[in-house]
């Protein structure tokens, strides 16, 4: 496992490697911990997922949380790559919904560890 993400090529990280904000958010999902997943967000962060805003920790933990109940989504990592703040992550996510598994990419912002924006699509 390397430690350093500068030995990375064209900014593609391993998935040993993922920066702790985003290994945090899929331990959280795949615990069904709503809480987790929300702290992993900025007090005033922003989801995007199924045509929904979502907006500050309390909005998106109750999403998750009823997202968890209804479809047990659990994601596998893929593929991260980044520039700058921003990051996208392809993932693997299995469940109860329609179509399960499907491949859906995690567009995020962070700033100082934290989730600032993320938006979810296929």
């Amino acid at each position: 496992m390397k430690s350093n993400m500068h030995e990375q090529t064209n900014n593609t990280h391993s998935l040993s490697n993922l920066p702790k904000v985003i290994t945090d958010l899929i331990i959280a999902q795949n615990n069904f911990d709503s809480v987790a997943y929300a702290n992993c967000f900025a007090e005033t962060g922003v989801m995007l997922d199924e045509g929904k805003t979502h907006t500050g920790r309390i909005e998106i933990e109750k999403c998750i949380d009823e997202s968890n109940k209804k479809y047990k989504s659990v994601m596998k990592p893929l593929e991260y790559t980044e520039n700058g703040t921003s990051g996208l992550l392809s993932a693997e996510c299995s469940g109860t919904f329609p179509g399960s598994p499907l491949v859906l990419k995690f567009h995020f912002e962070i700033v100082d560890g934290q989730i600032q924006h993320l938006n979810v699509t296929d």
